[in-house]
């Protein structure tokens, strides 16, 4: 199997079949031997019974249904996981992404030998203040923070290796952030290209303007899970024994100065100096032992499951 293509949804009945075959008719002009793996995240459409009737009549077709919506990232992490190809490609299921682009970024990858090659709507058909001009500000603070030189981190269309699909973990909504987790993972070889960015057909978008707040959020839990995910004590400590020392130094001060400068002044409990050393005191011993509690858990943490799944369509 040369390609797995992985589509999540979430209640596009009307764009499915549409999609299917706009797909199959690209891929089949340049004879690739491919599968279509769709990801149903918990519609409440009739979405599963368009990909169960495309399942029956394209063996190449297959589905993965969830029993409730787990979101975006867990719905691509199954794919992977189920996905056969030696490349896989990412799109939308909106119809958004064009089919068409898949083969000269294949191409684009397989000649420079990249790890992974990302999409850039570089000319979008989406509303300017909602979220073209948030995307822009999201997307130039995702470059300052991670490095990475890409002009469209969301873009649902990207191609990778098997290779780096098969190492990254995609959890929570870090779906965005694919080229991040993989270049942590040592995949670093990323490049993007422009692609055509198609008006929505039907429906309307499951994402509101939330997403990019929230993706600033993830973007920083990801940077410090990189840097301190396996060393939690590196980081907790640190500040524990900066509180600790501010916390000591002010102890000594009162002491010294209590018994030999200033003997007659008031006591040392009404002086604002003891509350700031008891407090960082405090505070460091709480950082040190989230620190013993953070090696604890990575030490002695398993897989969890993230998400169920209902049904499968030409498991194989």
């Amino acid at each position: 199997m040369e390609l797995s293509i992985v589509i999540p949804l979430l209640n596009e009945n009307q764009s499915i079949e549409e999609l299917h075959q706009w797909i199959s008719i690209s891929l089949d002009k340049h004879k690739y031997k491919y599968e279509i793996i769709f990801v149903d995240d918990g519609s409440t459409d009739n979405s599963w019974s368009v990909i169960t009737r495309l399942a029956k009549k394209n063996t190449n077709t297959r589905g993965i249904l969830f029993s409730k919506n787990y979101g975006k990232s867990q719905a691509l992490h199954a794919g992977f996981k189920s996905s056969k190809g030696e490349f896989i490609i990412t799109m939308d299921a909106d119809l958004q992404d064009s089919p068409e682009e898949i083969h000269e970024m294949l191409k684009k990858l397989k000649e420079k030998n990249l790890d992974l090659i990302s999409g850039w709507k570089k000319k979008r058909y989406d509303s300017i203040l909602l979220k073209n001009i948030p995307s822009k500000l999201f997307n130039w603070a995702a470059r300052r923070v991670s490095g990475i030189q890409l002009h469209d981190f969301n873009c649902g269309l990207k191609v990778y290796k098997k290779e780096v699909i098969k190492t990254i973990k995609v959890y929570g909504e870090m779906h965005r952030y694919i080229p991040v987790i993989a270049a942590n993972e040592g995949f670093t070889k990323i490049e993007e290209q422009v692609v055509k960015h198609q008006a929505r057909k039907y429906g309307v978008t499951k994402f509101g303007s939330e997403r990019f707040i929230n993706g600033l959020l993830d973007l920083i839990t990801l940077l410090f899970l990189n840097k301190f995910g396996k060393r939690p004590m590196h980081f907790f400590g640190f500040w524990g024994t900066i509180m600790l020392i501010v916390g000591f130094g002010f102890t000594i001060y009162l002491g010294i100065n209590k018994l030999y400068f200033n003997q007659q002044a008031r006591l040392i409990t009404q002086r604002p100096e003891f509350y700031v050393a008891l407090t960082t005191m405090i505070l460091g011993a709480q950082f040190f032992i989230a620190g013993f509690i953070g090696e604890i858990l990575v030490r002695n943490s398993k897989g969890f499951k993230r998400y169920n799944i209902y049904k499968k369509l030409n498991e194989k």
